[in-house]
Order: structure tokens, then sequence, then C-alpha cells
């Protein structure tokens, strides 16, 4: 009866025990990002490298999910974003953005990533880009 009554009270607590671990994700995913801005130091499009384009911009993420492209020291856009630290991806949304900000909007699966960078990954149709961002020290 024992053995039944701790089957019971475990089989109860793993969907919280991993609701909270998925939280502590997110929590840490949302710290990462949002201390300190980044900038972009490579970013390649079906091989090309447009890594200038990006030259001027630096992006700061908030708390509340919004993301802020600035250029030469002013907000020129700011859009969305979202961390899912289980699938590995981050999804971004600049609205009526125009290049090279508009090629960020989709969903990036995060190649590999630190405190101080990420480097990912997306496909669109036949096209695929990469992107590293660092964060400025």
């Amino acid at each position: 009866m024992k053995q039944l009554t701790l089957i019971i009270i475990v089989s109860l607590l793993l969907p919280s025990c991993q609701k909270t671990i998925e939280k502590k994700a997110e929590d840490a995913i949302i710290k990462a990002m949002t201390d300190g801005r980044w900038v972009i130091t490579n970013f390649t499009t079906s091989g090309t490298d447009i890594t200038p384009d990006f030259m001027d911009y630096k992006f700061q993420y908030y708390s509340d999910y919004t993301v802020s492209a600035i250029k030469n020291g002013q907000v020129e856009k700011t859009g969305t974003w979202q961390g899912d630290a289980v699938a590995m991806t981050i999804t971004a949304n600049f609205a009526n953005a125009i290049n090279p900000i508009a090629l960020l909007n989709g969903t990036w699966h995060i190649t590999d990533n630190s405190w101080t960078y990420v480097r990912a990954t997306m496909t669109v149709g036949t096209e695929v880009r990469t992107l590293r961002l660092d964060k400025v020290p």
C-alpha cells in the first residue's frame, strides 16, 4: 500500500516538476537575453554573407518579450521575441519591417549558445539563413 501511495504522489508531482523545470529554463533565457545589448556578428542567407547590413544595429531584448532594433543610437523598429528552451528555438517578429530587419522574422533553431553568444539557423523555403548574435561587452 505504501508503494501505491508513493507512486500516486510521484505521478501527481511529475507534471508540476516538469512545469517548474520549464519555468526555470524560461527564466534563464529571459535573464540571458535581457541582460545587455546584442549585435549581429555574422549573418548569411543561402551562403551569401550580409553581415555588413547589420553593422549599425544593436538589439535590446526586454522581459515583456519585446525587442528594439537600435540603429546609430535610435530605436528604428520594435518587435516581439519568444524563447523556447525545450525546443531550442527563438522566434522574432518585427511587423512591417524592411530588410535587413525583416530577415530576422521567424523561428530560429539554436545550434550553439552561451551567456554571451547565440548561433542559430532558419530555413525559409529553399533559403538557409545563419545568424550569430554576440552580447556587447
